[in-house]
């Protein structure tokens, strides 16, 4: 937490505002991917049981989101053995990460919360580029509902980035005024 008594109301009021809007935004795209990946996991589900399901994120033959979770890289990532528990569909994954996301804004002005908010944006994001490449290049398809995570993926990395980054500064400020 800050010290307030290290710095001035005015400067504590502007730092409490951005920070606020900087975590309803990281909320907000939470929720987001949260619901995007239920949606996912849905699609999923309805095609197991019913091969004639049709999403509405099925457009035509290229843009098919149901193809794409129903292939083999639409659980473990396409490479985890389809016999192991870990095999589970990308969107069971995708919801833990927004989950945990969600619960580490709880730890507010905790550095390291924010660190490991900011690693595991960084490996979702890495994660976002593979299953980009196979999406496009092994598959051949476009799906609206992974577009979708992975532009919110890259906004909750540039959200998580300024967040530390703000904070960390923040703390740096006001460490070195209480020195002074």
């Amino acid at each position: 937490m800050i010290d307030k008594s290290s710095v001035d109301k005015k400067e504590y009021k502007k730092y409490l505002k951005i920070s606020k809007r900087l975590e309803i935004i990281l909320s907000f795209l939470c929720i987001t991917g949260i619901i995007v990946c239920l949606y996912a996991l849905k699609v999923e589900i309805f095609k197991f049981k019913d091969k004639n399901y049709v999403a509405l994120c099925d457009i035509d033959g290229y843009m098919s989101c149901s193809k794409v979770f129903s292939s083999k890289y639409g659980k473990g990532f396409g490479l985890l053995p389809e016999d192991s528990f870990l095999n589970q569909p990308n969107s069971i994954y995708g919801l833990i990460f927004y989950i945990i996301q969600l619960l580490l804004l709880l730890y507010r002005n905790n550095l390291t919360a924010l660190k490991l908010q900011l690693v595991l944006s960084l490996m979702a994001n890495f994660g976002s580029l593979y299953l980009a490449y196979i999406l496009h290049y092994v598959l051949k398809d476009f799906c609206i509902v992974c577009g979708s995570l992975y532009l919110i993926n890259a906004l909750l990395l540039i959200f998580n980035y300024r967040h530390y980054s703000f904070i960390k500064k923040f703390k740096f400020i006001s460490k070195k005024q209480k020195e002074n």
